[in-house]
């Protein structure tokens, strides 16, 4: 499905953020970028380069743990919070493949208090889910 057809509406990112996963200031960063869907998910439409690979044409893991753990931390900033992953739970169903157009998808699934539950995937062009996660975020006190 096209960015059109799907309503994406682009998540602002601050121009000096250094965050590794999408921080425009990292100039060794993966610079994703991601919007929201009127269905509440948030989606980045990526191609990851070669130079993240762990095993030759594949993503290495704990780039694919990167990724997914973004996702979910942009559907709980979607929400208006700002909160910090505790627990990440990463299913490897499929490799990534590297320099190939995939989709990261991430949601808000419910909150209890400050902690906020969500999960994410990764798919392929074709539909395929390659990997899937579930988080926990903790909403961050500010003194």
């Amino acid at each position: 499905m096209s960015e059109a057809a799907e309503n994406l509406q682009p998540l602002a990112h601050d121009a000096q953020n250094r965050c590794f996963g999408c921080g425009a200031a990292n100039p060794i960063g993966l610079h994703l970028l991601f919007s929201l869907a009127e269905v509440g998910t948030v989606v980045c439409q990526v191609t990851v380069p070669d130079t993240y690979e762990g095993p030759n044409g594949y993503v290495h893991g704990g780039i694919i743990a990167t990724l997914m753990d973004e996702a979910m931390s942009k559907a709980v900033r979607a929400q208006g919070f700002l909160a910090m992953t505790r627990h990440m739970e990463v299913d490897y169903l499929r490799p990534v493949p590297s320099s190939t157009p995939i989709r990261i998808e991430g949601l808000f699934v419910r909150s209890e208090g400050r902690k906020h539950f969500t999960e994410a995937r990764i798919l392929a062009a074709d539909g395929k889910v390659l990997a899937k996660a579930k988080g926990l975020f903790v909403e961050v006190v500010r003194n």
